[in-house]
């Protein structure tokens, strides 16, 4: 069982690709984490680590504070 937390996070990397128009092969390319790691990231199957949070922050070029604003999604 995911915490809410965990969906929240993973729902954010998801929206804000398809967003970005960016492939989840893509971004995680561009964050330097596995496509598997990154879709179990997204569908919350595991909790992410500070490293990865802040890969995935870089990546999106935006700030970690911005990560965890969840006020966009449902």
């Amino acid at each position: 069982m995911t915490n809410l937390l965990t969906q929240n996070f993973g729902k954010k990397i998801r929206l804000l690709r398809f967003k970005r128009g960016i492939s989840q092969e893509k971004f995680s390319e561009m964050a330097g984490i596995s496509r598997s790691v990154m879709g179990k990231i997204e569908r919350a199957e595991i909790s992410t680590t500070l490293d990865s949070i802040e890969k995935i922050s870089n990546a999106f070029n935006i700030s970690i504070f911005e990560l965890f604003d969840f006020s966009d999604i449902n």
